[in-house]
């Protein structure tokens, strides 16, 4: 049961990322694509994370899954913002009537 369990928590984060991808391709500014990948990749990133700690049961494996998944939820959204803001402070605008 916790099997199948995982399995559907993965294809869930599978179709969040899926839908992501189709976010970023509609949006044309950048730093609208650049939220949406931020979001879809942490959120993405957990879900399916979350998937493989159940389907492996609690382990050592698990630990140091859930380290990755830690890290990752630190680093992800510092490094989107530092991105987003080099683009800015280097010039990089939104245009407007776009």
């Amino acid at each position: 049961m916790i099997n199948l369990l995982g399995n559907i928590i993965i294809s869930i984060g599978i179709v969040f990322i899926c839908f992501g991808v189709f976010g970023i391709f509609r949006f044309n500014d950048f730093y609208s694509r650049i939220l949406i990948a931020s979001k879809v990749d942490t959120v993405g990133f957990i879900t399916i994370m979350t998937g493989v700690i159940l389907k492996q049961g609690f382990s050592f494996f698990s630990l140091k899954v859930l380290l990755i998944l830690i890290v990752m939820i630190i680093t992800n959204p510092l490094a989107t913002h530092s991105i987003a803001r080099s683009a800015y402070f280097s010039g990089y605008r939104v245009k407007k009537g776009e």
